[in-house]
């Protein structure tokens, strides 16, 4: 009885999975030309804030300086969510100051690596969200 339960939950859990998958897949080859990259839809999309400020505030916006400062503000708000996490762990006493203090460490000497840069095949496209059509989706 509890190995059925089980089978019904798992087979459960994929079709929900593999659904979302498709949805997100229809989604974007609707709305989106699969030969940009995510950098170029980035750099298209400074260029259409910066029209759209000029435009409502008569002051120009150095699309460069906007990127730049877009990627400092992201590194900052990452950095102290993990500030905010550590110091929540160690009130929570899941982990003391000094594992906190050599986990920032850790992460603040780490290389600036980008993960999903290094996963290929399929995985890593659904990752950088340039999955395909259903004919991409994996067959369940």
């Amino acid at each position: 009885m509890v190995k059925s339960k089980k089978f019904i939950l798992v087979a459960l859990l994929i079709v929900v999975i593999a659904a979302s998958t498709a949805v997100v897949a229809f989604a974007q080859t609707g709305t989106s030309d699969e030969s940009q990259t995510p950098e170029s839809q980035e750099a298209a999309l400074l260029v259409k804030v910066a029209t759209i400020y000029q435009g409502k505030t008569g002051v120009a916006l150095d699309t460069t300086a906007l990127k730049e400062s877009l990627a400092e503000a992201r590194i900052q708000i990452r950095d102290e969510a993990l500030v905010t996490r550590l110091q929540k762990l160690v009130a929570d006493g899941k982990i003391t100051q000094e594992q906190a203090d050599q986990y920032s460490t850790w992460w603040q000497d780490k290389p600036d690596t980008p993960l999903f840069g290094q996963i290929g095949g399929h995985f890593g496209d659904m990752m950088r969200g340039r999955m395909g059509g259903p004919g991409d989706l994996p067959v369940v």
